[in-house]
């Protein structure tokens, strides 16, 4: 099967079951699932609503969900679900490198045009960037045979006082978040140092450059959404 036979909704959480399994290990090793919950309010769709689509993914072979459980993905889930994990990332990049977006305006549109897209355009684009091995929030672009690159991180959440890191992913799912941490220089690839917590509910990192450093507030909630590994 191809991914493309799957109506659009099936494709979607599928992605997104992917998504949420794979941010959900990081630094752990663990392939937990997502909840229903989660995944309805991911996709914003009702409870009962998803469940009836994860019921179907179910008795289609692509998904398990034991009663109370989570909800992982079946061996041919996964693949079809990188086949859209593809799709998805290198149209995030081709719009941010070749058309001028925003890192924080890529998702919303990639979600649109990755259900529209040949594979032929999509083999294109991979071409025409030097095929590229991670889209503009650091995440890792799965090869054509749907083989992906997995590296050691951890949540910055997880980190120590004194810490250095290399940020190596910032999540996409809160655009006013992204916009905030670009701004201030926490993007794939800087090297950070994680600094006291002046208050309970807020950290101190700061960014360091050939320059200097700059020092960065962030709240306790959006230390989830920056992946880090260690620096050399």
């Amino acid at each position: 099967m191809h991914v493309s036979e799957l109506p659009d909704r099936s494709q979607d959480y599928l992605k997104k079951i992917y998504d949420l399994q794979e941010w959900g290990r990081a630094g752990t090793g663990n392939y937990g699932g997502a909840t229903l919950s989660t995944l309805a309010a991911e996709l914003g769709q009702r409870r009962s609503t998803a469940s009836e689509a994860v019921k179907r993914l179910v008795a289609e072979g692509l998904v398990v969900h034991a009663p109370y459980g989570d909800i992982t993905l079946s061996e041919e889930g996964r693949r079809l679900a990188l086949q859209m994990v593809r799709r998805h990332r290198l149209i995030e990049t081709y719009l941010q490198r070749e058309l001028g977006y925003a890192r924080d305006e890529v998702h919303n549109e990639a979600e649109v045009l990755e259900h529209a897209v040949s594979d032929l355009f999509i083999t294109r684009i991979d071409a025409a960037m030097g095929h590229p091995d991670r889209d503009p929030h650091g995440d890792p672009i799965p090869d054509p045979e749907g083989r992906v690159e997995e590296s050691a991180t951890v949540p910055l959440s997880g980190a120590q006082v004194g810490d250095r890191l290399y940020v190596d992913r910032v999540s996409d799912r809160d655009g006013a978040l992204l916009r905030y941490l670009e701004d201030h220089g926490v993007l794939p690839g800087a090297v950070i140092e994680v600094g006291e917590r002046p208050y309970p509910d807020m950290a101190t990192v700061r960014v360091l450059t050939a320059g200097g450093a700059a020092e960065v507030q962030l709240s306790r909630a959006s230390l989830d959404a920056v992946l880090c590994r260690e620096a050399e």
